[in-house]
């Protein structure tokens, strides 16, 4: 005859919600968690600065600023995302060619050189300032490893053009996948990232893996651009 014993065998057993709550309190309290970088601004404060500086990187490349809706609507999704409460550790812009996601990446860079001095950032610990790296860059520079080390451990940094870099490449005889490792490591360390591509989001598994792709969608808020390239559309200014 089975006994309550048997039938209870293999089950965990009941436990105290209450003892969690406050033990998880407790741990809590003596563990270090990084906070997400944010933009202490009003999300039209920030939208007006970026866009502002949007502007002046198109006009610095002596091209006419556009002012239509797409633009408007990739550089307030950014604002939003820069202000949230609870905000990603990354955000990726993706789309076509020349439709201005590298454009948009250095005016948030410009935006928070200007701010960082200004008391509009919340964090701990938090070193404010971008480095952008080209992504066949950081392929390269897995050779020089002490420098591999600091770009994981930046506090932010910026990928420009992801997925026109080989998913692999060999290190002293090891296939290695940087981007990936890269990735990796600085998910796990919780740090700003930002990533600019061609790629869409469902095309990052088929790149770079089911488990990295996992990784993206819960460590980048995505914007995608829809629109097509500017490109020949503004007009050269004189200089």
């Amino acid at each position: 005859m089975e006994t309550e014993q048997d039938k209870n065998q293999g089950q965990p057993p009941a436990i105290n919600m209450q003892v969690v709550e406050e033990l998880s309190r407790q741990i809590s309290k003596r563990r270090t968690i990084a906070k997400a970088f944010r933009i202490n601004l009003p999300v039209e404060e920030a939208y007006m600065w970026l866009t502002s500086c949007y502007k002046s990187e198109v006009e610095a490349r002596g091209l006419e600023y556009i002012n239509d809706a797409n633009t408007r609507q990739a550089i307030f999704q950014l604002a939003k995302a820069l202000v949230a409460p609870n905000p990603k550790c990354g955000i990726m812009l993706c789309g076509t060619c020349g439709n201005g996601k590298t454009t948009l990446l250095y005016a948030f860079r410009t935006m928070i050189n200007i701010l960082n001095s200004s008391g509009h950032f919340k964090f701990l610990d938090f070193k404010v300032g971008m480095r952008i790296y080209d992504a066949k860059e950081l392929v390269l520079m897995l050779s020089r490893l002490e420098e591999w080390r600091n770009v994981c451990g930046f506090d932010m940094i910026a990928i420009d053009d992801l997925g026109k870099e080989p998913a692999e490449v060999m290190d002293y005889g090891n296939i290695r996948s940087p981007l990936v490792d890269l990735l990796e490591q600085r998910y796990q360390r919780q740090k700003f990232t930002m990533i600019t591509s061609n790629l869409a989001p469902d095309d990052i598994k088929a790149k770079y893996g089911e488990r990295i792709a996992d990784r993206f969608r819960e460590m980048f808020g995505i914007i995608v651009f829809v629109f097509d390239s500017y490109r020949g559309k503004s007009e050269r200014r004189n200089p």
